[in-house]
C-alpha cells in the first residue's frame, strides 16, 4: 500500500511477474479514471515526462501505470522547506520542474481532447465560483468568525472578474493541482502524477499553486526566480508572450488557489479530521496574508477577515 494524503484512490506496488514492478490503482469514478488515462496516454505520445499506462481494468475502475520510485519533489526538498535555504540541488530541481511545467501547459493542450476532463472541461465562470464556495463553506464557516455574506461576495465577484476567461481565449491546459507532492524525482528528472483533475485555462493558476504551497515554504526571493525561469521557457513554447499582463495578473491567481487550498484544509482537516492539513491551515493564512497586502485596495473586505484570522496561527 502507498500512503496517499487526500486522494481517495487507493494505489499499491505489485510485481508485474518480470523483475520490476507497476502501480496498481482503484479508482472510485469511472469518469476521473478515464480523465488520468486519456491524459497520461495523451501527454506519453508527446513526450511530456508522465508514467505509462500499462492495463486497464474492463470496467475501467483499476489500471497500472509505471512505477516512478518513492521519491517526491516535496521530500527532495526537505533541507529547504525546513530552513528556508535551499541548496543548489533543490533550486536545479525546481527550476527544472517549473520549465517542465510551461511543457506540459502549452505541448500538452496540442491535439487534446477537452471532453474527458472531469468533472468539467475548463477552468470557467461557475467553476471559479464553485472553489469559493469551498472557501466560504468548508473552511470560513468552520472557524465560527463573523463575517458578511454580501461584503465577501462582492469581493468573490471582483476576483471572478480578475481571473475569468472565455474557454476559448484559452488554449493551455491547467494541471489544477500543480504541487510538490505531485512531482516525481526519477533520475533527476521530474515527471508528473495526479492531473486527472487537469482542463482548459489559464497559466498562472498551476504556478501560483507550486510556488505557493504551504508547506512547500518557498521564500519570496526564489520564487521570483523561478517565475522568471517559468517565464523564459513559456516565452520560447509561446512567443509573443505579453509578460508584463501575466505578471500582473499573478496575484490574484495567487489569491484564488490560497482560498480554494483553504477550503480543502478545512474540509479535510475539520470535518475528515486530517492532521496533515490542520497543519497546513496557519501556513495557507500566512500566504493569504501575504497577498492580501499586495490587493488590500482591491478586496478590502477579504484582507480585513485575513486580519480576523490572525487568531488561527
Amino acid at each position: 500500500m502507498i500512503k496517499q494524503q487526500g486522494s481517495n484512490r487507493v494505489y499499491t506496488r505489485e510485481a508485474d511477474g518480470q523483475g520490476s514492478t507497476v502501480i496498481r490503482v482503484e479508482g472510485t469514478n469511472r469518469d476521473e479514471n478515464r480523465a488520468f488515462i486519456y491524459m497520461a496516454r495523451h501527454f506519453r505520445a508527446l513526450g511530456l515526462p508522465v508514467p505509462e499506462v500499462y492495463w486497464v481494468s474492463e470496467d475501467e475502475m483499476s489500471y497500472t501505470q509505471e512505477d516512478l520510485g518513492d521519491t517526491i519533489l516535496f521530500d527532495a526538498i526537505r533541507h529547504g522547506r525546513e530552513t528556508g535555504i535551499f541548496d543548489d540541488e533543490e533550486r536545479t530541481l525546481l527550476e527544472r520542474t517549473v520549465r517542465a511545467l510551461a511543457h506540459i501547459q502549452v505541448e500538452g493542450a496540442q491535439g487534446f481532447d477537452w471532453s474527458v476532463c472531469f468533472p468539467v472541461p475548463a477552468m470557467d465562470e461557475r467553476s471559479i465560483r464553485w472553489d469559493l464556495n469551498y472557501f466560504k463553506y468548508c473552511f470560513l464557516k468552520g472557524t465560527k468568525i463573523e463575517f458578511s455574506e454580501p461584503k465577501l461576495e462582492d469581493d468573490f465577484d471582483k476576483i471572478v472578474q480578475a481571473i475569468s476567461h472565455q474557454p476559448s481565449e484559452v488554449s493551455t491546459f491547467l494541471y489544477r493541482d500543480f504541487q510538490s507532492r505531485n512531482v516525481m524525482i526519477k533520475d533527476g528528472q521530474p515527471y508528473f502524477i495526479d492531473f486527472q483533475g487537469g482542463r482548459r485555462g489559464p497559466t498562472q493558476y498551476d504556478v501560483a499553486s507550486f510556488l505557493w504551497q504551504a508547506k512547500a515554504n518557498i521564500p519570496p526571493s526564489l520564487r521570483e526566480q523561478l517565475i522568471d525561469a517559468y517565464l523564459d521557457e513559456l516565452g520560447i513554447l509561446q512567443p509573443g508572450l505579453a509578460e508584463q499582463e501575466w505578471r500582473a495578473k499573478l496575484p490574484h491567481f495567487v489569491l484564488f488557489r490560497t482560498l480554494q487550498v483553504l477550503g480543502a484544509y478545512g474540509y479535510r482537516g475539520y470535518f475528515e479530521r486530517k492532521q496533515h492539513f490542520l497543519e497546513s491551515i496557519p501556513l495557507a493564512l500566512r500566504n493569504l496574508q501575504e497577498v492580501l497586502e499586495q490587493l488590500k485596495d482591491e478586496y478590502s473586505y477579504l484582507y480585513a477577515i485575513s486580519n480576523d484570522l490572525l487568531v488561527l496561527l
